[in-house]
């Protein structure tokens, strides 16, 4: 069998290295595993070591996805084991929970304080824990076929891999709106909210690293940076960036998203109907999802608006343990994935039914001796 991800060189005209990191799990939508967490993890932190290479870039096998988020199976199996456990009750007793999420979030925070330029191709779909490997590359490029959603609502999840740092930083109500909608957007709006750089066709994929392997790459991390901005630059297709329905749905966004209250929010975007199939099909995801997985959302977008990645990154392992512990995230996968009836029991069935208590359990850390992802932030 071929490994999971698969690590090669390229050897510039200058004998400078580029790393070159490649999502190899076609079949499943190059979801990401435990494994190739800890795969990519420990390429990264070698490169950034090695004085030869000047840049890294993140790319996935296949021409349908780039990475559609975690593999959720595992998740699923430790979660119902934990559940039918005799510490249930505890949140950080699901031990390959506590090891997926830290190792998975600790690559993303590496990715955005990486040494060296990093580029990601976000091409196909980009979702969930693919959104975490590219938002934190330092040029970011989507293509005609990107299609990048942080879609957790409908699983019972909320979006983590820093994902509320990222969304509350994007314009206006716009990342709000797609927290709790799930919404695909295509290259023009991941331009306009911050998600991507640069839009290239595929097809000039190759020729781009072809290009990468004839520039005068030096020591200099912000010679570089400039370099590789020019060259993206370069092979950018305009055609791309016309304004897409996120941007021009925005005004209307914002007024449905003003409301003072998650259930006040929610229930002004159900009662909207517009004549347009995106933005029904983001309601409809609405509708169909987690009121749990809403309300959680909303917080952590309000409290990661105020604070630093480093921190958000530890609120949101906290988040993820207790919806693993919980019901939602578990019956979101069962009826997603494993029976596939698309009938998710949400509890409790509406955001209104939904106490304070129950969402600040949430943000109620275990009782451990110290925060796995203590260390980020503090290298």
């Amino acid at each position: 069998m071929s490994a999971a991800v698969l690590f090669r060189e390229i050897r510039c005209s200058n004998q400078a290295l580029i790393g070159v990191a490649t999502l190899n799990v076609e079949k499943s939508l190059n979801a990401l595993s435990l494994e190739m967490v800890q795969l990519l993890d420990q390429q990264l932190l070698l490169w950034a070591e090695d004085r030869k290479v000047v840049l890294v870039i993140l790319e996935a096998a296949g021409e349908k996805a780039f990475c559609a988020g975690g593999d959720l199976l595992p998740l699923y199996h430790s979660m119902r084991e934990h559940h039918a456990s005799d510490q249930a009750d505890d949140c950080s007793a699901n031990i390959y929970a506590g090891q997926f999420f830290s190792t998975e979030y600790a690559l993303d925070y590496l990715i955005h304080h990486y040494p060296k330029p990093v580029l990601c191709w976000g091409h196909g779909i980009v979702m969930g824990g693919g959104v975490g490997l590219m938002a934190g590359a330092s040029h970011k490029v989507v293509t005609e076929t990107s299609r990048v959603a942080m879609p957790e609502i409908s699983i019972g999840l909320f979006p983590d891999v820093g994902g509320s740092w990222l969304l509350s930083r994007m314009p206006q109500k716009s990342g709000l709106f797609l927290a709790l909608t799930g919404a695909q957007i295509r290259a023009a709006d991941c331009l306009f909210v911050g998600m991507a750089d640069v839009a290239i066709l595929q097809a000039r994929k190759n020729d781009v690293i072809d290009a990468l392997g004839t520039q005068a790459w030096t020591t200099d991390r912000t010679d570089n940076d400039a370099r590789l901005t020019a060259l993206l630059a370069s092979f950018s297709a305009p055609e791309l960036s016309q304004a897409g329905p996120l941007q021009q749905h925005l005004p209307l966004i914002n007024t449905l998203c003003k409301g003072n209250s998650i259930t006040e929010i929610v229930d002004t975007i159900k009662a909207n109907e517009i004549d347009d199939p995106w933005f029904a099909k983001a309601v409809a995801t609405l509708r169909a999802g987690s009121p749990t997985s809403a309300a959680l959302a909303h917080a952590l977008l309000q409290k990661a608006s105020a604070m630093d990645l480093a921190d958000v990154f530890r609120l949101e392992y906290v988040a993820a343990l207790r919806c693993a512990t919980g019901t939602d995230f578990a019956e979101g996968i069962r009826a997603l994935l494993v029976d596939k009836s698309g009938n998710p029991n949400w509890i409790p069935a509406s955001t209104e039914a939904l106490t304070p208590a129950m969402l600040n359990h949430f943000f109620t850390e275990p009782a451990w001796h110290q925060h796995p992802l203590h260390q980020l932030g503090k290298e």
